[in-house]
């Protein structure tokens, strides 16, 4: 490589998710994904750096769309002094390998909901380095009380469009996704009105019917939140919301896969049902916690408990976790219920899909992570392999040494 000019990257070997048999990725000199194709297709470039991963996985960062802090700070309590500390976590997903993710904003005052919603719409325009904010999922205040869970009852709110505009205020642009419980919805115009704001709605915290969640879909929900949580169990003659979303060919569920919030055997009732990535999509719904060793917390006017990465309220109730994405890809296949490429699919594509992004193809930047199955000791292990800004950094970095070291 001379002082002046980057040299295109062949990845070769490689399964990717969603492909079938080896292929290779080309990396052009920008750091995009130039190529996806089967190996043997195309010559690979000249005065290439290669990468030979000998049948790893290759594919793009995680996404999580249910997000509720990281490093202390829980998002609902974004203030102009602790703003700057939305770098630090998105550096820290990265460094556990998202590359993007929706800050969660769970029940509180409106005024707390429009303060965070400011800040954040400040920094989305000028991000750094890490991983990216996609947008807001706004998990309440339009929950049902019976179903409320951790979310402080005081905060709840009436699901009318009076009260949409009035959590949103100005800020509906920033807000991918909002969950919300339909059957408090008498007028069926809520959805509606969200959807032409060009906001994806999720079912949650929810008492809804079977019945009533049809007719939320066919308003326009698209999504629900955490997966057998806070909402009706299964039933063989009442299958409630979580049954109308696992029989519906255009509807996703988001779940949690600590081994805490839904037994593995449910999970794999779950993915069966669901088709897996077709359906579904990992989420981590970690708390402030993530990324702070197992302590007592401050969680709003309360105080939470982490406990090997399960957090709980004083009385018990299960708030979140504080495990990343990436752990519930690895505890999917450590648990048996998915092969590898299934259990990435739901961390990489899945959440993609659901609002919208594309998958791993070509055009994109090479935000790679490579996964390793080790046969010998059952462990399925990442690392990042390859950034876009990697081939990118100026003349007098060797990325084949770079490659070569991995």
């Amino acid at each position: 490589m001379t002082q002046a000019t980057q040299n295109p990257v062949d990845i070769i070997n490689a399964r990717v998710p969603g492909y079938k048999d080896l292929q290779m990725l080309l990396v052009n000199q920008e750091g995009i994904i130039e190529e996806i194709l089967p190996m043997g297709t195309v010559e690979m470039h000249r005065c290439t750096s290669l990468l030979d991963v000998a049948g790893d996985w290759i594919s793009l960062g995680g996404v999580d769309l249910q997000i509720n802090g990281a490093l202390g700070l829980a998002f609902p309590e974004l203030t102009a002094e602790n703003a700057h500390i939305l770098q630090k976590i998105s550096q820290f997903l990265w460094d556990v390998g998202v590359d993007g993710f929706l800050p969660t904003l769970v029940t509180t005052s409106v005024e707390n909901i429009q303060r965070s919603l400011a800040i954040i719409a400040e920094v989305i325009p000028s991000q750094q380095a890490g991983a990216k904010i996609l947008g807001v999922h706004l998990e309440g205040p339009f929950l049902n009380f019976q179903k409320r869970g951790a979310h402080p009852a005081e905060y709840l709110l009436p699901l009318t469009i009076d009260q949409i505009k009035r959590v949103l205020g100005n800020y509906a642009h920033v807000v991918k996704v909002i969950t919300l419980a339909p059957e408090l919805d008498l007028t069926g115009e809520v959805i509606p009105y969200l959807r032409s704001l060009g906001i994806i709605v999720s079912l949650g915290h929810s008492q809804a019917t079977a019945a009533q969640a049809q007719r939320a879909f066919e308003e326009g929900a698209t999504m629900v939140t955490h997966a057998f949580n806070a909402m009706p169990a299964l039933h063989h003659r009442e299958p409630g919301l979580l049954g109308a979303a696992i029989t519906h060919p255009d509807v996703m569920c988001g779940f949690i896969a600590d081994g805490e919030h839904v037994s593995p055997t449910m999970l794999q009732i779950l993915l069966r049902a669901s088709y897996q990535e077709k359906g579904l999509f990992l989420v981590s719904d970690a708390l402030s916690p993530l990324g702070l060793p197992d302590g007592v917390y401050p969680w709003d006017s309360r105080q939470i408990e982490v406990k090997k990465g399960t957090v709980r309220l004083a009385d018990g109730t299960l708030s979140g976790t504080t495990l990343p994405l990436l752990v519930g890809v690895q505890n999917l296949v450590k648990w048996g219920i998915c092969d590898v490429e299934s259990a990435i699919l739901l961390a990489t594509n899945a959440p993609r899909k659901a609002i919208g992004l594309p998958e791993i193809v070509k055009s994109q930047p090479a935000n790679l992570l490579r996964w390793h199955w080790d046969n010998t000791t059952k462990e399925l292990t990442w690392r990042r392999v390859l950034t876009a800004e990697m081939v990118k950094k100026p003349g007098g970095w060797n990325l084949s040494v770079t490659l070569n070291s991995i």
